[in-house]
């Protein structure tokens, strides 16, 4: 793996080169973590964002992994991918308060929930989670700055957020992200899969600060303007 642009940095990167590249410059700091092919695909044709990733991707994934302090996912992905409880807490964005069965039963305080008070599954939530690990943000729907802030106030300042794309959307729409990483594996897939973002549509800038390639696969770090 090697620096393109964006840094001093060249040449064969260590893990240890890779967390001061992906470091952040201040908390709290929300990044997403994506990865696409070249045509713009996010999953394969299993729907699964693992019928795309590479080795070189999962390393990627693993350093900012152990970056985080806690780990954001919308409940959607999470039932889809197969969560499972991680060596991070997870938080479980849905507006529905919907808990995959994957993360039912996880050890106390290591999965929660972010949702709104007019969810329907609420209840069920906290009987699952426990009280204290359900946060109610919003009424219609969950005021994700509001969500960066409960979580930074707990001690979690650097978050991950794994998607998905609906999410995605949100916290770029609503300014709770302040980055986008995004990995490009070198794949054509076709077809018609979803790509990293789904919804109402909106117009964002990035600003590129890193990109590195290893065997064809890009990784790039994008500010957000203006989060």
């Amino acid at each position: 793996m090697r620096v393109l642009t964006g840094a001093d940095a060249h040449g064969d990167l260590t893990d240890d080169d890779l967390a001061r590249l992906y470091a952040a410059p201040t908390t709290p700091f929300l990044r997403v973590n994506m990865v696409s092919t070249v045509d713009g695909s996010a999953t394969g044709d299993n729907g699964l964002s693992g019928s795309i990733n590479n080795a070189a991707d999962k390393r990627v994934f693993d350093v900012l992994r152990d970056w985080a302090d806690v780990i954001i996912v919308g409940a959607g992905t999470a039932k889809a991918e197969g969560y499972r409880p991680a060596a991070r807490p997870i938080v479980l964005v849905s507006r529905k308060g919907q808990v995959p069965e994957s993360l039912r039963g996880a050890p106390a305080g290591s999965v929660y929930l972010a949702t709104c008070s007019k969810s329907d599954g609420i209840e069920e939530a906290r009987e699952l989670l426990g009280e204290e690990h359900v946060l109610t943000l919003g009424t219609y729907r969950v005021d994700l700055p509001l969500l960066k802030q409960t979580l930074a106030e707990r001690g979690w300042g650097k978050q991950l957020c794994e998607g998905g794309p609906h999410l995605l959307r949100d916290l770029v729409f609503q300014g709770a992200a302040d980055e986008l990483t995004g990995t490009t594996v070198p794949r054509l897939v076709a077809g018609s899969f979803g790509r990293i973002t789904e919804g109402a549509s909106f117009d964002r800038a990035l600003e590129l600060t890193l990109l590195l390639e290893d065997a064809g696969t890009l990784f790039g770090r994008w500010s957000i303007v203006g989060s």
